[in-house]
């Protein structure tokens, strides 16, 4: 990231990769109950298609987790917090805790990358996070979607049923499904948010706007999440959906595109917009403001220790 004066140390790419997954999961705590009010008004219409129902169930993001709690309890909306968690210390560290080492490896070594080796960056490692921590967010999207049945049942009994479940009833290959949809959103995610972050600081540093410090982080995050969720909206929508559906119910992440423009138009792509909005702009703010706090922590912790006495 930007902003280290030539003085200051540079944090190790360890240091970097901890910081993130740590940041991450701080975030996921924070904002999981918005997480799950997005997944929820995402699937609306395709659940009412499935039951045939007409009435809509849920309606904004205090509506949707208004209706969780009355009818499921508040602990619904921590529905699979755990899935998410172990989802934040593999992806969160890969994406973002890699993202500098990567933009690094396309410069060779050199500090001064541009916007097409940032974007290269942010991709490279948003598709590289999908591959190490893809069943983890199946089973989160799984948790969140599922709604606790009248006799008190549910779809999963544990994280680790769920695992077992899918793996059993859907194969190895249930836990990847929807992998590319989702190294697309990814890829999407990662440039937008971690790239407009950069450049953001980077500008408010340049005309000397703020100091490298909580405010200047926190107004880059906010931006990066606003960002975010403009570009990523639809992709998000079609990853949800094709996650979380039943077997054979789509052929492909396309199909499932296509299905929803046909049954519910364009508009389908922005199911869950102020959920979504709020979730990732309070998520990042959240993350970055942790990540920078902890990287500085963790590098004057390991100055301490490696200084002599």
């Amino acid at each position: 990231m930007v902003g280290l004066k030539p003085q200051d140390v540079v944090p190790s790419a360890a240091v970097k990769f901890f910081g993130a997954g740590a940041a991450g999961c701080i975030a996921d705590l924070i904002t999981f109950p918005l997480d799950t009010a997005k997944v929820r008004l995402q699937i609306q219409g395709e659940s009412l298609k499935v039951e045939g129902a007409s009435a809509v169930k849920y309606r904004g993001v205090y509506g949707t987790i208004t209706t969780i709690v009355r009818t499921e309890g508040p602990r619904s909306l921590y529905s699979g917090l755990v899935a998410g968690l172990q989802r934040q210390m593999s992806f969160a560290s890969v994406r973002i805790g890699l993202y500098d080492s990567m933009k690094q490896f396309y410069t060779r070594g050199t500090e001064s990358a541009g916007i097409v080796t940032r974007l290269m960056a942010g991709c490279t490692t948003g598709a590289m996070a999908v591959a190490f921590a893809q069943p983890t967010d199946v089973v989160k999207v799984r948790f969140q979607a599922q709604v606790r049945l009248p006799d008190g049942g549910r779809r999963y009994n544990s994280t680790l049923d769920a695992y077992k479940t899918i793996a059993r009833t859907e194969g190895v290959r249930g836990l990847w499904k929807g992998c590319m949809p989702n190294i697309t959103r990814n890829a999407i995610v990662n440039c937008a948010e971690l790239v407009t972050y950069d450049i953001i600081k980077e500008l408010i540093l340049k005309y000397d706007l703020m100091t490298d410090n909580l405010p200047c982080h926190f107004t880059a995050a906010f931006g990066a999440g606003f960002c975010t969720t403009v570009v990523a909206s639809p992709v998000d929508v079609v990853k949800t959906r094709f996650m979380n559906s039943a077997e054979g119910q789509y052929r492909s992440a396309s199909r499932c595109a296509l299905t929803m423009v046909k049954n519910e138009g364009l508009s389908a792509f922005y199911k869950g917009f102020m959920p979504s909005f709020l979730r990732l702009g309070s998520w990042n703010i959240v993350m970055f403001v942790t990540y920078e706090q902890i990287k500085r922590g963790m590098t004057r912790t390991q100055q301490y220790w490696e200084s002599p006495l």
